[in-house]
């Protein structure tokens, strides 16, 4: 990465395992860490975690993506640190399809854990980094979001707007020398997937936290982990649509 140990990260949902092996390996580089979730015991171990490992500095607020109001204390924490700061958003929630297929009104909190929530949070934090002339976001979208399919089609489709809100922003924000990374997992074996099965070309959260260091290393705009799924991905986006509604994948 480019940052150097004086940089602040802010984590919106540090609890994720995904999010656990991304801020370890930022905490053995010696960054500040600012970390955000619902359950504030856990996030009080991480950010203990987090200092024995190495960290500068490691602090923890609550967050909601369905309630803005929780928003405004890390922002304000923020604007009065020195340093460049950067945010990496693994916020988010998958339901069943058929649960949701069961209780539409399922759709309004999939769509705010997965997009709209990140999205504002980022474009209040938005002016505090272009201020500071650099940093870097990070945020987790899916393969889920590159063509709607059958078994996660409402999931698939709060990732997508969330990946063309993180395009739109990269194009904003590299203005001002800020760097926006597109991160597209495809399954990862967290909670999230364990009632799932085995998935293909399946990856482990250490896995993803590598995946991503290293893009940013080289300044990547999308990464997909596991690196197979860019191919994957390409070849499904290109079936034609007559064959791929007849599909079940």
């Amino acid at each position: 990465m480019t940052q150097d140990s004086k940089d602040t990260w802010i984590i919106l949902g540090a609890s994720s395992s995904m999010a656990r092996a991304f801020v370890r390996r930022l905490a053995e580089d010696g960054h500040g860490l600012i970390l955000t979730g619902r359950d504030k015991d856990d996030l009080a171990r991480i950010a203990a975690d987090c200092k024995a490992r190495g960290a500068s500095s490691a602090t923890n607020f609550p967050i909601d993506a369905r309630d803005a109001a929780t928003f405004a204390p890390i922002l304000t924490h923020a604007s009065g640190l020195e340093g460049q700061l950067s945010c990496a958003v693994f916020l988010g929630s998958m339901p069943d399809q058929s649960e949701i297929d069961a209780d539409p009104s399922l759709i309004d909190g999939v769509i705010a854990d997965s997009f709209t929530g990140p999205a504002q949070f980022l474009q209040l934090l938005a002016p505090q980094m272009e201020a500071r002339g650099g940093g870097t976001v990070v945020g987790i979208g899916s393969v889920a979001g590159d063509r709607g399919r059958l078994g996660n089609y409402v999931y698939g489709a709060a990732k997508a707007g969330f990946a063309t809100y993180l395009s739109g922003l990269r194009n904003r924000m590299g203005r001002s020398g800020v760097h926006v990374m597109t991160v597209k997992p495809g399954p990862v074996d967290t909670a999230m997937t364990w009632g799932l099965g085995k998935q293909p070309f399946m990856t482990t959260s250490e896995g993803v936290a590598g995946d991503i260091l290293k893009g940013l290393k080289k300044q990547r705009n999308t990464v997909y982990t596991a690196g197979i799924w860019r191919l994957v991905m390409l070849v499904i986006r290109n079936i034609p649509e007559p064959i791929f509604k007849k599909m079940s994948i």
